[in-house]
């Protein structure tokens, strides 16, 4: 393996690597050695070498000896994290003191084996680190983002030994929630004691939220404009004229003005709107 294909080996796997695995692929201790005195790579620490422009959470965690995990590996993959307030990371159970000060270490045995290799914990060790770790609502938001995009299913998940916060949340999530606020929005108003039901297809377009029989709830995101806003005016005028009630609102009402929000539906609730006549 000569420079060029070692930086673009790099490069394919990240761009931080143990140096066994560079010897796996092909590279010699002498072409390794030639690289981090170039400059071409640097050394993170003993085994583990990173190119120049590396992920900075990825050399971090090789340098630490830990695994990206919990709400920050969500956060990698694109889930929806309500909140991060630190580095959340992953250390092996039998580590003798914690690896580092200044993030969240997870030191449970992880649900899925992990490659000695890894830097970022799978899905299924990042779902049920979240489940240990945060509060029920946000907890349920990444765990329902991951399943609506399919990064794992509820029968992978049903068969790991889940803890019991894994279990309640793997008894509620559903692949259905567009985005985290739709998640929140059941999550919420379960109280009413009201059937509640996601992503209906009514004259022909799904709804947020159907309660009861009529009371429809949509939810505008950043993507309800120009042509998109002009078709939800529209269906939700068709809604009305076929006997449903519609409250739209936004995401920043259900995330910073959520009491305004759940009065406006309790009170439809106690008008009976979400029966049908």
């Amino acid at each position: 393996m000569d420079g060029s294909h070692l930086t673009s080996w790099m490069r394919r796997n990240g761009g931080v690597a143990r140096t066994t695995a560079l010897h796996d692929a092909g590279a010699s201790r002498h072409r390794v050695q030639t690289a981090v005195a170039t400059g071409a790579l640097l050394r993170v620490r003993r085994g583990w070498v990173a190119l120049p422009d590396a992920d900075p959470e990825l050399l971090a965690a090789a340098r630490h000896g830990v695994v990206i995990a919990c709400i920050s590996a969500a956060r990698r993959l694109g889930l929806w994290v309500l909140e991060e307030d630190r580095p959340h990371v992953a250390a092996p159970p039998h580590a003798g003191r914690a690896p580092t000060r200044r993030a969240t270490v997870h030191w449970h045995t992880p649900a899925v084996p992990r490659h000695p290799d890894a830097l970022v914990d799978s899905i299924e060790n990042v779902l049920v680190a979240v489940a240990r770790c945060q509060p029920l609502e946000p907890a349920l938001v990444i765990w329902e983002s991951a399943l609506r995009r399919q990064l794992t299913s509820r029968e992978v998940l049903g068969r790991l030994d889940l803890p019991p916060a894994g279990r309640r949340l793997w008894a509620q999530a559903s692949p259905y929630s567009d985005s985290g606020l739709e998640t929140m929005l059941p999550l919420r108003l379960r109280w009413l004691g009201v059937p509640l039901r996601q992503q209906v297809w009514l004259l022909g377009r799904p709804v947020d939220l159907l309660i009861g029989e009529r009371l429809v709830v949509q939810i505008d995101g950043g993507h309800h404009v120009g042509r998109q806003r002009a078709a939800d005016i529209e269906h939700d005028a068709r809604l009305m004229l076929h006997g449903y009630h519609v409250i739209r609102v936004t995401y920043a009402q259900v995330v910073d003005d959520w009491p305004h929000v759940h009065g406006l539906i309790a009170t439809a609730v106690t008008q009976g709107l979400h029966r049908a006549s």
